[in-house]
């Protein structure tokens, strides 16, 4: 006999003089076979055909290099930037200039504005050129002038109305646009000038602003450090034309992965950790494994891959893990060692409940029975009370 035939006679099938009994026999050994096979496809998951790289490398998915990471500028620094020993006004466009020439009425005059290109029109003189002159630079130019047509002339010069001791605040401030200073601006002025930041996004993180000078000069600036904790000296000094700018933090994440109860982005805010973000995130889950959370930072297109200790943290009070969270970090938090084989017995429980179904039915159209008396030597059937008690009658053939 063939091993085939164990399971599935030759007389199974229908054949002159088979019984009907036989009949049934093929059909519900028919009815396994199918079920088998389904089971089987069921368990296959969807694969996708990798795409073959070209040769030429060139491809239109790319890596997203990582933002860059601002080094916020330390008190020294600002010191050293901060060149000037003695403020000193410079004249620009906007200004107003009264010029008042001792004993010669028809030289002096009252609001001479200094035109866009920084040219002032003075009586007798014509046009001159005063752009990023001081008052005294102003009134020894002047005074040269006239001294082609007066001996010893008595010039004063002064500033009406100024206007270009300005900064351009942008970004997170109440009121973002130009600012005057009256005086020797600073950051924590030209602040108060635009109003403030603020305060209906309290929950956003007041981390950062940046001071532009010229082409070349981006000046970082720790506001935490600044406004929370007082540090002075980081109150930075604000020169004519520079840029404040606050960014907006409500567009900087974390995101939090693995067995928490909501896992997710989370907005970055004020003094956002480890546990901070875990716990913002719905806590762990009953299959996480507290032992085991990462923290992957993206410093370049490889990363940095730590990991926490949560429990050690909450058993003991360790807080040495628990670091701060920068943007675009992301928590990990790892399953259980159970949490796995849980998961395989949900999946494999549906289909465990379908052959027990199925073998019912064989059961009931006395393909088992036909098997038992074929393999071991055995009658009878196993038949199932109205009371869920199962009840066996078997006999064993000489």
């Amino acid at each position: 006999m063939r091993r085939t035939e164990l399971f599935f006679p030759r007389y199974a099938w229908r054949q002159p003089g088979a019984t009907r009994g036989d009949e049934r026999f093929r059909r519900a050994s028919s009815l396994l076979c199918s079920l088998l096979l389904l089971l089987l496809s069921a368990c296959s998951s969807i694969s996708p055909k990798e795409t073959a790289v070209s040769k030429t490398g060139e491809s239109t998915f790319k890596s997203e290099p990582p933002k860059k990471v601002q080094a916020f500028a330390t008190p020294e620094r600002l010191k050293a930037l901060d060149t000037q020993e003695a403020f000193e006004y410079r004249l620009g466009p906007g200004d107003m200039i009264g010029i008042l020439v001792w004993r010669r009425p028809e030289l002096s005059q009252e609001g001479i504005l200094v035109s866009p290109d920084g040219f002032l029109t003075v009586p007798r003189i014509g046009n001159i050129q005063v752009l990023g002159l001081s008052v005294a630079e102003v009134k020894a130019l002047v005074t040269s002038k006239l001294e082609f047509f007066y001996i010893e002339p008595e010039v004063t010069i002064r500033v009406q109305e100024f206007h270009n001791n300005k900064a351009f605040v942008l970004g997170r401030v109440s009121k973002p646009g130009v600012i005057n200073f009256p005086g020797k601006g600073t950051l924590l002025e030209a602040l108060a000038l635009a109003g403030g930041i603020p305060d209906q996004n309290k929950d956003t993180s007041l981390t950062k602003c940046a001071i532009i000078r010229g082409n070349d000069t981006i000046i970082w600036i720790d506001l935490e450090d600044l406004l929370r904790n007082g540090n002075m000296a980081l109150n930075a000094p604000v020169r004519n034309n520079d840029v404040i700018y606050i960014p907006e933090s409500s567009d900087e994440m974390v995101y939090v992965l693995g067995e928490v109860q909501t896992p997710g982005a989370i907005q970055i805010r004020s003094g956002m950790t480890v546990l901070k973000a875990v716990m913002l995130a719905g806590g762990l889950n009953k299959n996480a494994n507290a032992e085991k959370v990462f923290v992957v930072r993206q410093q370049t297109l490889k990363g940095d891959v730590i990991r926490v200790d949560l429990k050690k943290l909450l058993e003991s009070g360790d807080f040495t893990q628990n670091f701060s969270l920068m943007a675009n970090d992301i928590v990990y938090v790892s399953p259980g060692g159970m949490t796995k084989f849980n998961y395989a017995i949900e999946k494999i429980m549906p289909s465990l409940q379908m052959l027990n179904l199925g073998f019912s039915d064989l059961e009931s159209l006395g393909v088992m029975e036909r098997l038992r008396s074929k393999i071991w030597g055995q009658s009878g059937f196993i038949n199932s009370s109205s009371s869920g008690a199962t009840s066996t009658t078997t006999t064993t053939s000489p």
